[in-house]
């Protein structure tokens, strides 16, 4: 029971605290505002080059929005906890870490989902873009999983933070990898051997293939579950490494006593 109190009250009120800075007139142009524009920017540039259809980019590129609250926000969690000097006191407590730091994901995958629906509902009023009603199902399915998926993610390059000085620069430039890696514009398959390798192991990748062949292509969820179990097992791989990590960097911190050093 405590550990579900901390999993659940926890997450919300460290959403909370930490995330304040999150007003409407901020969040708006921020979490919501880039997507519009990203959206309409490669559509019209797929369009213009004539290689793939609107479709092809809203799906895409509507998946792949839920990283920025999944990957920015983990690593803001723990990266400021750190930065505001709270960490010490949050691990000094009784706490089971488990349940402290993936409560903490919760907000995080449920503005993950918000902001693809809203990337759906972008492409659908602005684009040449129809969202079938019989697909709706499995597409839920599928942004839960892959949001859930970036934000392990997230974690995962988080933790490093309780290590690395900017762990900020590093959130940026794998968020825009992800963008190049992960079929978002680019067919997975027109990349180099090695690269189509680096995109399956990240996040995103088996996401977007499905959603794409679920939305576009009319199949069945049942032709895409493979992709979707796979989407979760790397997301559940990722959780678990960002866990480790974490252990093993906390211990290392309290040894060294550099654990609020910068």
């Amino acid at each position: 029971m405590n550990s579900l109190r901390v999993f659940f009250v926890g997450g919300v009120i460290s959403y909370r605290a930490l995330f304040n800075w999150l007003r409407p007139e901020i969040y708006i142009p921020t979490m919501l505002g880039s997507p519009i524009f990203q959206i309409v920017f490669f559509a019209k540039l797929g369009d213009y080059a004539g290689v793939e259809n609107d479709a092809f980019f809203v799906v895409g590129n509507a998946l792949q929005v839920s990283a920025m609250a999944g990957i920015y926000g983990m690593t803001m969690t723990i990266a400021n906890e750190r930065y505001f000097g709270t960490l010490s006191a949050l691990l000094a407590t009784p706490a089971p870490r488990l349940a402290l730091f993936l409560g903490r994901a919760v907000p995080l995958i449920a503005n993950g989902l918000l902001i693809s629906v809203f990337g759906f509902a972008v492409g659908t009023l602005l684009l040449d873009f129809v969202l079938p009603a019989t697909g709706l199902p499995g597409l839920g399915v599928i942004l839960l999983v892959t949001a859930f998926a970036c934000t392990s993610f997230g974690l995962l390059l988080g933790s490093i933070g309780l290590r690395a000085r900017d762990v900020f620069f590093i959130s940026n430039l794998v968020y825009f990898l992800m963008l190049l890696l992960c079929g978002v514009n680019i067919r997975p398959e027109a990349l180099p051997g090695w690269m189509q390798s680096i995109s399956y192991a990240l996040p995103l990748t088996r996401g977007i293939e499905a959603a794409r062949g679920v939305v576009i292509g009319g199949r069945p969820f049942a032709d895409v579950a493979p992709l979707v179990w796979g989407e979760l097992g790397v997301g559940l791989a990722y959780a678990v490494g960002a866990y480790v990590l974490f252990r093993f960097l906390e211990v290392e911190a309290r040894r060294r006593g550099t654990l609020e050093t910068y």
